[in-house]
């Protein structure tokens, strides 16, 4: 065997991949006119992608209920788009969620991202509202109830901050699965083995549910340790190695940041993976490049 025989890829990398792919994109809620208009002109560019959904974030606590409605709202009115609105039971009683979830419902919202929500504050514990619903798969039940929501729920490929152990995190997921969730979204991760491994768990535990892959193209690093630490997602040291020196770089920091997710959602591709979900932070350039490296292609 030569050299060419023993070292070439048969294809180059995505090659495979041929236009069978499903994203969603996740945004927050803007607080102020110049950030509204960085996520509205990520919208109109992501857009054309045609993805499954696009979810709305809610701040810990509930504290943008409404301008997390404001955005939905937005997104129902000026685009063809299917909008995803996240909804926590933290800070809130039984009663007031619900009502929240009939506003979506009588404005056209059909699907939902039920989450238990992190504290008001950062650091604390977390309490249940005494009137309120206990978790997130109480969350869910009481969404169905109130109308036959599509509803997401989340996911942790590398455990809940709050879980002992892998069991009671698989536990938790069923609870929210046999509540009437239709698809779990993952946490973002690196590496695409503690993917498949949670993916093989959730089966082995006897759930039949789609697990969608949550994806986080980093360019900062600094700022991806904190979301890290607030969801248990480990960092692998050559993340760091991988951006250093390039702080006074933004584009070269973009060009890596789109190599380095791009190359795991090609792992995942290649295991098998159809809709993967994007974590925007409202910008759209990240996303939409590792799109197109998947076959996933603008609609005029």
């Amino acid at each position: 065997m030569n050299r060419l025989q023993q070292f070439s890829r048969p294809n180059p990398l995505f090659a495979e991949a041929r236009g069978d792919i499903a994203v969603s994109f996740e945004f927050f809620p803007p607080k102020s006119e110049t950030m509204a208009e960085t996520l509205w002109g990520s919208i109109q560019t992501l857009a054309p992608l045609k993805p499954r959904f696009v979810s709305v974030t809610y701040g810990a606590g509930g504290s943008t209920r409404e301008r997390t409605h404001a955005t939905v709202q937005r997104i129902i009115q000026e685009t063809d788009l299917t909008p995803a609105a996240h909804l926590t039971c933290v800070g809130a009683s039984r009663s007031e969620v619900d009502e929240v979830a009939r506003a979506y419902w009588d404005a056209g919202v059909r699907h939902l991202v039920a989450l238990r929500g992190d504290p008001p504050t950062a650091g604390e514990r977390y309490e249940a509202h005494p009137q309120g619903y206990a978790n997130a798969a109480e969350l869910v039940a009481g969404l169905k109830a109130v109308a036959p929501f599509d509803i997401s729920v989340a996911a942790y490929p590398e455990l809940h901050p709050d879980s002992s152990c892998r069991q009671s995190d698989l536990e938790n997921l069923k609870r929210k699965i046999d509540a009437g969730a239709d698809r779990a979204i993952t946490q973002f991760f690196f590496s695409a083995d503690s993917f498949f491994r949670f993916q093989d768990a959730v089966a082995d535990a006897g759930m039949d549910v789609e697990i969608v892959p949550g994806i986080l193209p980093v360019s900062n690093v600094a700022q991806t340790r904190r979301f890290a630490g607030q969801c248990g997602t480990g960092i692998p040291d050559w993340l760091d190695a991988m951006f250093e020196g390039l702080d006074d770089l933004p584009s070269a920091r973009q060009l890596i940041a789109a190599t380095v997710a791009a190359e795991l959602c090609g792992q995942l591709y290649a295991g098998g993976v159809r809709h993967f979900h994007f974590y925007t932070l409202n910008r759209a350039e990240l996303s939409y490049a590792i799109c197109h490296l998947l076959g996933v292609r603008a609609h005029a």
